[in-house]
């Protein structure tokens, strides 16, 4: 990271190259979480007396929110520390 702000990246260029990678993360995380989430509520849903099943849209909404608040976070640290000044970092080197 330090290396790319030295060479003059700029801050979009940063925490573009940062959320494609983090996003990918998100996206594999949620698709080995569903399958077997689903399988274990399901499972644990046929115990009740009322049975009913589970919607699609839960998981499309738990997705867009881990993705949200992922890119919230990483958006928010790397601005903090692609607008920091690198001269700082080597000074304590």
């Amino acid at each position: 990271m330090l290396k790319s702000k030295v060479l003059g990246a700029s801050v979009f260029g940063i925490i573009l190259m940062l959320s494609r990678e983090f996003t990918k993360l998100v996206v594999i995380a949620n698709a080995i979480a569903f399958p077997v989430v689903y399988f274990v509520m399901n499972q644990w849903l046929q115990n009740f007396a009322y049975r009913t099943s589970i919607a699609l849209w839960i998981f499309f909404l738990s997705a867009l929110s881990s993705l949200i608040l992922a890119l919230l976070i990483l958006g928010y640290q790397s601005i903090r520390t692609a607008t920091a000044n690198p001269v700082d970092s080597l000074r304590y080197e």
